[in-house]
């Protein structure tokens, strides 16, 4: 259970990560919107570039629990 877990919280901060990411270089690179973070909500640059920083602590988050080692209930 913990590995499936593990590998959803870092599914889900990698498509996270990667919109944030997108979002930031299309508004500062190109002045445009790229990506379906824009569809959602009207965020700045910086605030993309946040979204982007909590897609990676998720897929840190996800590879430490799934790489957590297993506890035996005491019975």
């Amino acid at each position: 259970m913990r590995k499936t877990i593990g590998y959803t919280v870092e599914s889900i901060g990698y498509v996270t990560g990667a919109q944030g990411l997108v979002s930031f270089a299309s508004q500062t690179l190109f002045g445009t919107e790229w990506g379906w973070l824009h569809k959602v909500v009207d965020l700045p640059s910086a605030a993309c570039l946040g979204i982007t920083v909590a897609g990676l602590a998720l897929v840190a988050v996800g590879v430490k629990t799934r790489k957590a080692p297993h506890r035996q209930a005491v019975a």
